[in-house]
């Protein structure tokens, strides 16, 4: 079989297994890298895998001479110029329709929670009251989840092990996805989404992102949700328009969100999103960096998938 170059851009904790396959396809080069850097470079090698720190957009597409595939361990593929790719013949090998092999990856669905709980039972703040020395149990009481209403926007995988949650902390649980055909037992269906935002006092965003779903939750949407609902968002930034969330959270009409992502998360400085700097003076706010698929288990596990299915890949260009 040919060998070949590959540049692996992410290569921090990357699974021992997963490189031990990619180096039986070929010589294996290690990031990170700048952009600049990877513009200089990227005209050397034919396999280029990534996770989410750069943006494979035309320019960098433009300079992978010989490249043959762009190997990504994620679902979301807004980070890469997919159109651009396949013009010039590049192979766009992810994790996107691999149905029955994430239904065993659980770490979006667990971080999810994750951030539900510590909005709910302001863990973060509490926990920095005690760093400085207090011990103030009546200011940071929190809400039950049991009997209230979770909302589900979009009833796919991560949303199905959501919802499982759900139903396992004796919450009402309704959804809306108006491309699923089977459903999930104990889970209502909205017909919907007004329907769903109307009832929702906790909503949870587990919709892809595409023409149909960028600023699905504008103003309007937001303010159908009931006043006092809390939101967490661990699908992609765009899903949600970040001006209308952080005026539904200076308005109180939301009592809170919880959010993994953001519109664009590589901005710094005074570029950042306002949300960032709210949650400086706001403890209703809480972000974290698009780590809900971040577990050292979850990516081994993707990191040898895709690993595996360049391999397919490559030896079907022999055939």
């Amino acid at each position: 079989m040919k060998r070949y170059r590959i540049l692996n851009l992410e290569p921090e904790n990357y699974s021992a297994e997963a490189l031990a396959i990619l180096q039986l396809l070929g010589r294996v080069d290690g990031g990170p890298l700048t952009r600049l850097e990877l513009l200089a470079r990227l005209h050397e090698y034919e396999i280029l895998i990534v996770r989410l720190a750069h943006q494979v957009d035309r320019e960098i597409i433009d300079r992978a001479e010989r490249l043959k595939a762009i190997v990504t361990a994620t679902t979301g593929l807004d980070n890469i110029d997919v159109a651009c790719a396949e013009a010039k013949n590049i192979k766009v090998l992810s994790l996107r329709g691999e149905t029955a092999f994430l239904r065993g990856i659980p770490a979006t669905a667990e971080h999810t929670w994750a951030l539900l709980l510590a909005l709910v039972r302001r863990i973060p703040s509490a926990f920095q009251s005690v760093l400085v020395g207090e011990w103030e149990r009546d200011r940071f009481k929190g809400h039950d989840l049991a009997g209230k209403t979770l909302g589900i926007l979009g009833l796919g995988r991560i949303g199905e092990m959501v919802a499982r949650f759900g139903q396992a902390f004796n919450m009402r649980v309704i959804a809306y996805d108006p491309y699923r055909r089977d459903w999930l037992p104990g889970v209502e269906r909205a017909h919907d989404m007004k329907t769903l935002l109307r009832q929702s006092q906790l909503l949870s965003v587990h919709v892809p992102l595409n023409e149909e779903t960028t600023n699905l939750l504008g103003a309007s949407e937001l303010a159908q949700l009931p006043p006092g609902a809390l939101l967490v968002n661990t699908a992609r930034g765009q899903v949600i328009e970040e001006a209308a969330l952080l005026a539904a959270l200076e308005q109180g009409h939301l009592a809170g969100a919880a959010l993994d992502v953001l519109g664009d998360e590589r901005a710094a400085g005074p570029n950042r999103s306002p949300l960032v700097q709210y949650a400086f003076t706001h403890d209703n706010l809480l972000i974290t960096p698009h780590i809900a698929g971040a577990t050292f288990e979850s990516m081994a596990a993707t990191e040898i998938f895709m690993a595996h299915k360049l391999r397919t890949y490559l030896e079907s260009l022999r055939d």
